[in-house]
Parts: structure tokens; sequence; C-alpha cells
């Protein structure tokens, strides 16, 4: 569920760990994200297979996790405690290293590539800053790729310099 909210909302580890039951609308398919000190609050809508994810999560696995514990935050260890953003962190490094081995896979590095797509895919840049919650276009601008950093890219992957 870590990954999905990271590749499909590009969520920071500190969202990620303010998030409560009540921010995931499962009738409208949409979570609510609160603002932080660097991105705005927003409602971004659920893929599909995130909705059926997050039922059996709330239904079944939230509720084994949280053993005699009580909270209203969404993530829970497998220690029965909220997940902190830390614990966040570290569990998509895991997760990364498993999945990527040689790569450096880390939850920063997900979210620029998702919020980098958007723009690739010609989405506006006011649709992709209010996507990534950034306060400031400045800060969504700085993912946009030109024609020559693409063209490196390119040669460096099918024509490498050694």
């Amino acid at each position: 569920m870590l990954m999905s909210l990271l590749v499909c909302q590009a969520l920071h580890p500190g969202e990620m760990e303010a998030l409560a039951v009540q921010d995931i609308n499962l009738e409208t398919g949409t979570i609510y994200i609160k603002a932080t000190a660097k991105t705005d609050k927003r409602e971004l809508a659920l893929k599909p297979n995130q909705i059926l994810l997050f039922y059996q999560y709330l239904q079944e696995v939230r509720e084994s996790l949280l053993k005699d514990n009580r909270t209203d935050r969404l993530l829970i260890s497998h220690r029965g405690q909220p997940m902190s953003g830390e614990d966040i962190t570290k569990h998509v490094k895991r997760s990364g290293k498993d999945l990527y081995p040689g790569r450096r896979v880390n939850a920063q590095t997900i979210r620029q590539s998702v919020i980098a797509n958007f723009l690739k895919q010609g989405h506006s840049l006011s649709v992709v800053q209010g996507f990534a919650g950034h306060k400031y276009p400045s800060t969504t601008q700085r993912y946009q790729q030109n024609e020559i950093e693409t063209l490196k890219e390119a040669i460096e992957q099918y024509h490498p310099m050694q």
C-alpha cells in the first residue's frame, strides 16, 4: 500500500505519516492530503485497484495490526503502532533494494519520477503543481526536462560513452 501511495499519488513520507482513516473516502474514490510546511492540502483520486486495496486494508489488515491499540492514523506498523515518516522511508528503501538491485530507490526518487513523468505526458504545469501539492510553480518547473536533457539521456542509454 505504501508503494501505491508513492507511485499513484506521489506522496512524501511525512504526508503518508499524517494520513488518518477519515482521509480515505472509498465511496468517492479520493484521498485527502493535509498541508505540510512544503506542500499544499489537496484531494486526489484513488486508482480503482487502490480502492480495493484500501478496503481490504481497512477492514482486515489494519485491525489485525492494531491489536488492542487505538489510533485514527491510517498506516500501522507490524509492531501495532502508527508508522512514522522514518519508518516509511526505511520500508521503501528496503523494498526498492529488493526490487531494483543496484539502483538507488527511495521515496524521494519515486516522487520525483512520478512528477517528471506527469509533465512528460503533457499535463500542464498548474495541473501537476496541484497534484504534487507544490506551493510555488517554480518548484514544479524544476521537474521539467528540456529536449536537450532528454536527448542526452537517450544517447547515454543507447550509445554510452566509455
